[in-house]
């Protein structure tokens, strides 16, 4: 594995081969999420009548939907949303207003039915707005990046979001590079998937693809498992051992965890990486070994450098070309696709897959559009590793039964039931958050409870908050530190602590120079994007820029 030309080749400089490249436009969209015809999920609307300044009428008879880069659509025709239109139309901070008229489809938004105006802030938007509409129908408002929609090969990855696409593109670039690739991103996201993808479309496919998680390999073993062994090399070993090095010959090896790799198996990751050659346990002679290294981490590799638990160079050498997987939090757009995929696949394995081909616009939706709408909000600190297991349980606990629900540990696991709560006003003071709608929609009784309409939130011991609750409320506030506090029922100064005790958040003071210069250029200097990129808080990030002599724009 000796050295080539693209071993420091970084996911941004990639992108910059071509010169500078503006930002992709972000514009308002409505995907359905659940729909009594389930092959309508995913399907999407594009508001660019909104983004232009106009209003976009939605009822039963439009707008179309359509499947992301197909020119044919239908509208929803689901015979229980009304033919009168609700309206969307754009704020002047980029947000969108909805104002939904009397006598009309009723619409429900975290549990809380509508009437009049209410309006959503850009962050709202960038984060997902869940709308229930006539409790059948659920589409969720958010943005779309008009980048070139469609790649041509999914690479076995269901869903067209934004981060998703991005992510194909930059495996189809370096897939045929015969680089070492650094796969980062949450547990649960896929990681070894896009690994695969990797793997089957580079010059190696006809090779093995070796997958090993470091995690589970106990330290005192490591080096040999990975490097091999001679006889007698240690305490137990009886006969030589291969390794897996040695075993993805003219193949990939696919190192997941790399971060939990013993300091010892570093140095010697770091001389494979280095000379292509390695010392099998208890030998005095290399071995040539011919493989393409992919490594993937859910951990914050610089802060363990920083702490003298990870080698900075082998770092870089692992980080030949970088990718990042996004979470399910980053692409709530595709969570209906992935439900159905899922669910899909576990019906089959029952003899029962039949179930989703219903084309009955009348038919009672089999996912109930109050549990899709919790679906979407849900935080998902378990990714589409969580989704799927969640799939299972819903389908195999709803076996003999017309429609899913969720049974009380499924509740926990999306966060409690839904409880009404109070909306934010719109911009003309018009909007009142009503009693959740029954099945079709119409107000229950239930939801009369004064605790529906208090807007206070009762105070928590930070112990009690968890580390999902604790990302959700930052991700509402836009990382407005109080803000998540206040959400929270916490002291500020807690929500500091819990950001420190978590392995997986980070400050402004996290970030080093480079990474911040490298998004500062891709914002375009939006402070306000850079703090969705980056997620940390505003404020601090903000000195951090000045510090620098970065000069953002934004308030």
């Amino acid at each position: 594995m000796p050295h080539d030309p693209f071993a420091d080749v970084s996911t941004a400089a990639m992108q910059e081969r071509g010169g500078p490249r503006s930002a992709p436009r972000a514009i308002p969209a409505l995907t359905v999420v659940s729909h009594p015809v389930p092959r309508r999920v995913g399907e999407r609307s594009v508001l660019d009548a909104v983004a232009a300044g106009r209003t976009v009428a939605l009822s039963r008879n439009g707008p179309d939907f359509a499947k992301p880069g197909s020119a044919l659509g239908l509208p929803l025709a689901d015979p229980f949303v009304s033919r009168k239109p609700l309206e969307l139309s754009a704020l002047p901070d980029g947000g969108v207003r909805l104002r939904v008229p009397e006598d009309g489809t009723h619409v429900v938004v975290a549990g809380a039915l509508l009437q009049g105006t209410r309006d959503f802030g850009p962050a709202e938007v960038a984060e997902g707005v869940a709308l229930e509409l006539a409790g059948r129908v659920v589409l969720l408002l958010h943005q779309v990046e008009l980048d070139g929609e469609g790649v041509g090969d999914t690479l076995g990855m269901v869903g067209e979001s934004a981060g998703l696409r991005r992510l194909r593109r930059h495996i189809e670039r370096v897939a045929d590079l015969d680089v070492s690739v650094l796969i980062r991103g949450e547990t649960g996201t896929g990681k070894e998937l896009v690994a695969q993808a990797i793997h089957r479309l580079g010059s190696r496919r006809a090779g093995r693809f070796v997958s090993v998680n470091l995690g589970a390999i106990p330290k005192e073993l490591a080096a040999a498992e990975l490097f091999g062994s001679h006889k007698g090399a240690y305490s137990g070993a009886t006969r030589d051992r291969e390794g897996f090095f040695r075993a993805a010959h003219g193949g990939t090896l696919f190192l997941d965890e790399v971060g939990e790799a013993p300091a010892e198996v570093q140095v010697m990751l770091l001389r494979v990486l280095e000379t292509g050659e390695l010392y099998p346990v208890g030998a005095s002679q290399p071995v040539a070994v011919d493989v393409r290294l992919i490594a993937a981490t859910d951990a914050h590799l610089e802060a363990q450098i920083r702490d003298g638990r990870f080698k900075a160079p082998l770092l870089h050498r692992l980080a030949g070309y970088e990718l990042r997987v996004p979470s399910l939090r980053e692409r709530r757009e595709d969570l209906g696709r992935l439900f159905f995929h899922f669910a899909r696949e576990e019906l089959a394995a029952l003899g029962d897959v039949g179930r989703l081909d219903t084309e009955d616009p009348h038919a009672e939706p089999w996912l109930p559009a109050p549990l899709a709408s919790r679906l979407v909000r849900a935080a998902w600190p378990g990714n589409i590793r969580q989704l799927r297991n969640l799939t299972r349980q819903l389908v195999i606990g709803g076996r003999g039964q017309a429609l899913l629900q969720a049974d009380p540990q499924l509740d926990e696991a999306l966060g409690g039931p839904d409880v009404p709560v109070p909306t934010t006003p719109g911009a003309r003071g018009e909007a009142t958050t009503g009693p959740a709608p029954d099945a079709r929609g119409m107000p229950g009784d239930a939801a009369k409870a004064p605790e529906a309409r208090e807007p206070g939130v009762p105070r928590r011991k930070p112990s009690q908050v968890t580390e999902a609750e604790l990302l959700a409320a930052l991700r509402a506030s836009a990382w407005d530190l109080k803000a998540a506090a206040d959400a929270l029922g916490i002291p500020r100064p807690s929500v500091y602590d819990l950001i420190d005790k978590s392995p997986n958040l980070r400050t402004a003071g996290d970030l080093d120079a480079e990474e911040i210069a490298r998004c500062f250029e891709a914002c375009g200097g939006d402070l306000d994007a850079m703090v969705r990129t980056l997620e940390v808080s505003k404020r601090a990030l903000g000195r951090r820029l000045k510090e620098l002599g970065l000069s953002a724009k934004g308030p």
